[in-house]
């Protein structure tokens, strides 16, 4: 299993890979992503841990899943993993976690999360590029999914699409566990 370093590293390389491939400067990639050029310097060289919303960020300025961002293999073609290649990205404050499974390629990456909500976690919030499209089929528990503002009870063996290009949240507001996979559709860079 990967290491956080092997991660970190992981991530630099990607960083660095993909911008030298687009011929972006730092000041393209922190203008299209919302990131600061100074976390992109820090994650660039290896010296910062970012957080699943500033991964999510960067994948959707390079129009790439986040699983390429954290990728230790380096290997591209047939991909089969375990879950020892999975990517824990989120940690909920109450043991919650969001993993990331696996993606597709780009163009029009596709992205497989399997997430464990505890009662009151929330996550979410930011909206994605334009085009991003997302879908959640809880398998147990409740999630209230908020788009833009509204309100959406999403019980078991209930599947949610809408669009991730507008501010949306996860929230588990039961006294028990919410377990949901989650699809992320990510948009050629443009």
């Amino acid at each position: 299993m990967p290491t956080q370093p092997d991660v970190t590293a992981a991530v630099a390389r990607a960083v660095q890979t993909l911008r030298a491939e687009r011929g972006w400067s730092l000041d393209h990639l922190a203008g299209r992503s919302g990131v600061s050029k100074g976390v992109l310097v820090a994650i660039e060289q290896g010296k910062s841990n970012p957080n699943l919303a500033t991964l999510a960020r960067i994948s959707d300025a390079f129009g790439v899943p986040v699983t390429r961002l954290v990728e230790t293999s380096g290997s591209p073609g047939v991909t089969i993993t375990d879950e020892r290649a999975f990517r824990t990205l989120w940690h909920g404050q109450h043991g919650g976690s969001g993993v990331i499974v696996g993606a597709t390629e780009a163009p029009w990456a596709a992205e497989l999360w399997s997430f464990r909500l505890e009662a009151g976690e929330s996550f979410g919030g930011d909206a994605h590029t334009p085009e991003t499209r997302e879908m959640i089929w809880v398998q147990r528990g409740i999630v209230t999914l908020t788009i833009a503002g509204q309100g959406y009870q999403v019980g078991p063996q209930m599947c949610a699409t809408f669009p991730g290009g507008v501010p949306h949240r996860y929230e588990n507001g039961s006294d028990g566990r919410a377990d949901m996979i989650m699809i992320v559709v990510v948009p050629p860079a443009g």
